[in-house]
């Protein structure tokens, strides 16, 4: 490799440390709290073989196997407008764009908004995909602070001193990763207000949101703003959707709802980039949604309530004094926070190699690089008496260390 030929950018990209964690867990008798991954035994594979049959049939082949518009397959464009409507957004096609998974949407974000230098508020932590992507165009980060008195002004100061401007806010409002949290109304109507004073649009990674478990739902961030303004053009709010927590990850498919204008310029980013999200899984994703998206989340729903329960519950038997956890309403995650002089990093090691257990250290989800004495656990896929035993290890090993 001529190092010296690289882009500066390339400076800033580092290997994902969940990808590499995955690696270490192929050692028999690893419990893993690791992989914030649907269980793949609740997957429609069947619902998923018989759309493919009808997408492959003489009728329909030709065009399920052929090049397509950059905006998306117009049928799924359609259910999302119909999905986003229940959910309190009036949209049309035109202000939907279909991306491979919603990784793509926020690499296009970034790619759309950030200069060098420019500053991306987001929380602490935060997904560490989206500071991945956003990394990439050589951005500052500043704390999205929604609880403190932070005032506009003073985001607007610090981002100018660093050679930009505030560019965007990122956040998942709903069940984050890897904290699990949701954002109250409260919080939503003060960075809609934000967002104003600062002239920059709010990203929101609404992943999860479908996979809330009890509590009472929470407008998102979008239909909140339109409530305020009517059109949809108006608003600042970009919502990145998926089917990867819901239907598959495995064909990459995902969306962007915001104003029309947004969307035009991420079409262009999508033909000089993909093209479109491969018309087959596009056609075959629709189908599947159309005739199975509700019975099969509200299956996921009592599943992974339970396995959320059973977690809780280890936790509140096994953990010892000092550690302290979030209690989500919903998504795949509970965000752990040990006692000061522990490590994450040093104790995941420990962890796998003695006690056969493994979790995400909390470090990466930092973009200040802090948070060394945080872990996250992922109870999307503890079946059975999984949550339990590998509590118990986790909890013996922190004993052992405080």
């Amino acid at each position: 490799m001529v190092e010296h030929l690289l882009a500066s950018r390339m400076s800033r990209m580092k290997a994902s440390e969940i990808r590499e964690l995955l690696k270490l867990l192929d050692q028999p008798g690893i419990i893993s709290f690791a992989g914030g991954i649907p269980d793949p035994d609740l997957f429609p594979a069947d619902a998923f073989a018989e759309a493919t049959a009808r997408a492959l049939n003489t009728e329909n082949r030709a065009h399920a196997l052929q090049y397509s518009i950059s905006e998306g397959h117009l049928p799924l464009r359609r259910w999302i407008v119909q999905h986003m409507a229940e959910l309190g957004v009036r949209c049309s096609p035109e202000q939907v764009l279909i991306t491979s998974g919603s990784q793509q949407a926020l690499d296009y974000l970034g790619k759309l908004f950030l200069s060098q230098n420019d500053t991306a508020l987001v929380e602490w932590p935060t997904y560490m995909g989206a500071l991945a992507a956003f990394n990439a165009y050589e951005p500052n980060f500043e704390q999205l602070n929604l609880q403190g008195n932070r005032a506009a002004g003073d985001y607007a100061k610090a981002a100018a001193e660093a050679g930009g401007r505030v560019k965007f806010a990122y956040l998942s409002s709903d069940f984050a990763n890897p904290t699990g949290e949701t954002l109250d109304l409260a919080g939503r109507e003060r960075l809609l207000d934000l967002a104003e004073e600062l002239d920059c649009p709010i990203i929101d990674d609404a992943a999860y949101r479908a996979l809330r478990y009890d509590g009472e739902p929470v407008p998102p961030l979008l239909a909140l703003e339109q409530a305020r303004k009517g059109d949809l053009d108006a608003c600042r709010v970009i919502h990145c959707g998926s089917f990867s927590k819901t239907l598959s990850p495995g064909v990459r498919m995902g969306w962007v709802v915001a104003a029309q204008p947004i969307i035009s310029k991420m079409v262009l980013l999508k033909q000089a980039s993909d093209l479109h999200t491969p018309t087959l899984n596009q056609v075959v994703i629709c189908d599947v949604a159309e005739r199975h998206f509700e019975r099969h989340v509200a299956m996921l729903r009592e599943v992974y309530a339970r396995r959320r329960d059973r977690m809780l519950a280890a936790l509140e038997r096994h953990m010892p004094a000092g550690t302290t956890w979030t209690r989500p309403e919903g998504g795949m995650f509970i965000w752990v926070t040990l006692p000061v002089h522990l490590n994450g990093d040093a104790l995941l090691a420990k962890a796998v190699d003695s006690a056969k257990v493994a979790f995400v250290p909390g470090q990466a989800f930092f973009a200040d690089g802090s948070g060394d004495n945080t872990i996250r656990l992922s109870f999307s896929c503890a079946k059975e008496d999984e949550a339990e035993e590998g509590i118990r290890r986790l909890g013996q090993l922190l004993r052992a260390h405080i």
